[in-house]
Order: structure tokens, then sequence, then C-alpha cells
């Protein structure tokens, strides 16, 4: 049986150690699985093409005989997006975009990432499965801006008030995110 590995992708400003992030890496790390936790340069004023070079590096320290599962954040999201409309091959077996910020309201330290890459064809290539996980009341993707995301026609969740699912919304240790990951099947990614 395949080995996993974890490509764990932080937003805007990195997620630092009290983030759900951190605990994922630190919690599959510990069950010792493969995991890759960059840290993107400048990631308070990031350039695309600096973190797209970035993340080809670390998914390139991926053994290619593992089940791949990358878990992006925030502008990681939009990142993994990217980094996908660029590909024609199937990178990863499974995708979790949690909280993606509006692909229609551009971040002003982040400009480089718009416009955003909504192919549904680029996701399908990129993973076998692909998750979004949205709030309610996320503060970077009013709900109106969900359906940008939703019109892909992935599977979604939606967390009632979860803010901007990070730590300022009290995801720190976030023990449902790390059974999604471990989740061996398909169906299981939908709770």
């Amino acid at each position: 049986m395949n080995q996993q590995s974890f490509v764990i992708i932080h937003g805007l400003g990195g997620s630092g150690t009290d983030h759900w992030q951190t605990w994922l890496a630190n919690e599959l790390t510990r069950k010792n699985f493969h995991v890759q936790y960059p840290t993107f340069t400048n990631f308070d004023s990031p350039n695309k093409s600096v973190w797209l070079e970035e993340l080809t590096t670390n998914l390139r320290m991926v053994p290619e005989e593992n089940n791949l599962t990358v878990i992006t954040h925030s502008l990681g999201c939009l990142l993994w997006l990217h980094y996908a409309s660029t590909q024609n091959k199937p990178i990863a077996n499974r995708v979790i975009l949690v909280a993606p910020p509006s692909p229609n309201h551009i971040l002003t330290e982040a400009k480089s990432f718009y416009p955003v890459p909504l192919d549904r064809n680029n996701l399908k290539n990129a993973a076998e499965n692909t998750l979004f996980i949205h709030s309610t009341n996320d503060p970077y993707c009013s709900w109106a801006d969900v359906k940008s995301y939703s019109n892909l026609s992935f599977p979604s969740i939606t967390i009632p008030n979860a803010g901007h699912i990070n730590t300022q919304s009290g995801h720190g240790k976030w023990p449902w995110i790390l059974d999604l990951c471990l989740a061996e099947e398909k169906h299981s990614l939908i709770v």
C-alpha cells in the first residue's frame, strides 16, 4: 500500500504557530506521515510567480509513489488554482481548499494572484477529489462570492459562522480537519 503525503499551503501572512495548519502539520508528522509545510517568501506581500516556483519545489519533494493530499487555506487556495491551471496532469489524490478568498475582490497585498483561474477541467485534471470548505460569514469571501466556487460543481462543506476559518475565528487545534485528512474513502470527504 502506498504511503500518504500531505502538502499544506498557507495563505497571506503565513499561518503562525497557533493556526490550525501548523497544528495539523504537527499532528500528521507525529503520526509519521510525510508532510511538506513550506513557508513561502514575503508572505505579507506575496508574488504569485515566486510562490508557484516554491510550491513546485515542495511538490517535487513528495515521493512519486505516495498518495498526496493538499490542504490549502485562504490565499493558498488561489495559489493551488493557479498551479492547477499550469499543469495538465494528475498531481494529488485529494485537495481540500479551506476558506478561499473571493475571486472577485482583489486583495491589495496579493494583486499578482488576480485574475483567479476558475476552470473545472484544470482542477479535475490536477486531483481525483477536490473539496471546498466555506464559512457563512467569511470576511474575505461573501456568501454571494462563494457561488463563483460553487459553479465549479465540486463538493463543498459550509461551516456556519466560522469566520475566515483561522486563528481569529477560533481555529487553532481543529480535530475535524485532521479526521478529514485521514479519511480513507472518497465518501468520507463529505460529512
